[in-house]
């Protein structure tokens, strides 16, 4: 409750909730990168697990 607190109270500051923001942004377009990769290279990911367990 009180990490709830402090972020309610940082988000009603005005630089350091614009920095939040920035920081979310961030952290949601790298991991919508990183979902985009893992769509994208999932095929190749599944051939290498295959060879792997195949020389286990």
């Amino acid at each position: 409750m009180a990490l709830l607190n402090s972020l309610l109270a940082a988000l009603r500051r005005g630089e350091e909730g614009q920095g939040l923001a920035e920081y979310a942004l961030i952290l949601a377009l790298i991991a919508i990168i990183a979902i985009i990769a893992l769509i994208f290279l999932s095929g190749q990911i599944g051939q290498i697990m295959s060879h792997v367990d195949r020389s286990v």
